[in-house]
């Protein structure tokens, strides 16, 4: 199928702030987190986004993945309104599109264990009921959990588990598109390079599409064919990411990448990006 897989076009997000005052006076008191965002995902394409806190990356992510109504412009998946799709509650597109949250001690339900967490997700997806404990099991090791977690409840587990557990159920539902928002931001940098490991072997092996939304510069260059940046709530710059990277335009872009840590942090993140077996440089490799 040609043209892109995921597009928004014109989307704007805006919450009413103020008290019954400010809206009797008919004082604009709107805080309006996307200006009017316009992008397009092609199948299969690696795609970092990347500002700082309250840039508009995380409420993009939610209005992409259908949690979040914009209030106004359009969401397409394979070019239908992604509106109109979701009148179909339990409809196949649910399927199509996963995200794995930043917060994951909200993401997972307090009362369900690990395996119930997982079987049910592959109950939705139409897993028949002999194989879901065996497949859930499998996505376990996929992410790095062993066998020994199913049983527990999420505030068994550390941060980082409950990070890949929630990765886990996302890729349970063997999606086209992953929104992975700050998946590694609680992990050491050992698992951090195993999840991306993971993320980047997806992609390549499933052609998965991803939109890696991050605040580490490192972990973006080396996992991501593909750069947006934001900065209040609307894009200032995109493009190949090592060409934005090292050649950047807009004086944003500059600042960021001057704000990345030096010194011992930064060489610990450099070393951290290190560990992980990019794309890009092993298709170069292969290339030369």
């Amino acid at each position: 199928m040609t043209g892109p897989i995921l597009s928004l076009r014109g989307i704007t997000k805006s919450y009413g702030q103020g008290n019954a005052l400010d809206r009797l006076l008919g004082r604009d008191t709107r805080f309006v987190a996307l200006d009017g965002v316009s992008l397009e995902i092609a199948r299969g394409d690696v795609v970092g986004i990347v500002g700082e806190s309250g840039s508009g990356k995380s409420t993009l992510a939610s209005i992409a993945v259908g949690l979040t109504k914009p209030t106004s412009g359009e969401v397409l998946l394979d070019g239908e309104p992604l509106s109109a799709l979701m009148r179909d509650h339990g409809g196949p597109w649910r399927r199509r599109i996963q995200m794995a949250f930043q917060d994951s001690s909200s993401a997972l339900n307090p009362r369900k264990s690990v395996s119930r967490c997982l079987t049910e997700t592959l109950a939705l997806r139409g897993v028949p009921k002999a194989e879901r404990e065996a497949e859930a099991l499998a996505m376990l090791t996929l992410v790095g959990l062993g066998a020994e977690l199913a049983p527990r409840l999420p505030h068994e587990l550390s941060g980082g588990q409950r990070q890949r557990v929630g990765l886990a159920r996302a890729l349970a539902m063997k999606p086209d598109i992953l929104i992975a928002d700050e998946p590694v931001s609680s992990l050491d940098v050992s698992l951090q390079a195993q999840v991306i490991n993971l993320l980047s072997r997806l992609t390549r092996e499933l052609g998965l599409t991803l939109l890696f939304i991050s605040h580490d510069l490192a972990l973006v260059r080396t996992l991501c064919s593909r750069i947006i940046v934001m900065r209040k709530g609307a894009i200032v710059e995109q493009g190949p990411c090592l060409d934005v990277l090292d050649h950047p335009t807009h004086t944003y872009t500059q600042l960021l990448i001057a704000a990345v840590p030096k010194g011992i942090k930064g060489r610990r993140q450099h070393a951290a990006a290190a560990q992980i077996a990019s794309p890009i440089s092993t298709a170069r490799e292969s290339a030369g």
